[in-house]
């Protein structure tokens, strides 16, 4: 797989952070993923490269327009989560991601920093 940092991604998150919106969830990212149906709800009132924002990594080897080109998901559609950061960061590690690594890593520090205020 030729999976990349998705830049767009970061910057976005970036955009929530300073936004405020983030939930400091406990807990596993899998009680928070969004669910088959959450993604295709979502994909129904907006584009690909709007999902995409959702992701920190993208893989070319995808189709443009496919769910499965977006990789290390860290929201809901609605806020991201601190533990879709971790776990993102944690994923990323053990596949040897090691840019989508630094990324998570740094966006869950600012998270984090943030919530300190």
């Amino acid at each position: 797989m030729a999976i990349k940092l998705n830049p767009e991604a970061v910057r976005y998150a970036h955009e929530l952070i300073r936004d405020g919106k983030v939930l400091h969830d406990e807990g596993h990212w899998r009680e928070h993923n969004p669910d088959a149906d959450a993604e295709n709800s979502y994909l129904d009132k907006h584009d690909y490269a709007e999902y995409g924002r959702w992701h920190l990594g993208v893989d070319s080897s995808a189709g443009e327009d496919t769910k499965g080109r977006y990789k290390f998901p860290v929201g809901d559609f609605k806020k991201l989560h601190r533990d879709g950061l971790i776990a993102a960061k944690e994923r990323a590690a053990q596949q040897g991601y090691h840019d989508i690594e630094k990324a998570a890593d740094e966006l869950l520090q600012l998270v984090d920093k943030h919530q300190k205020k």
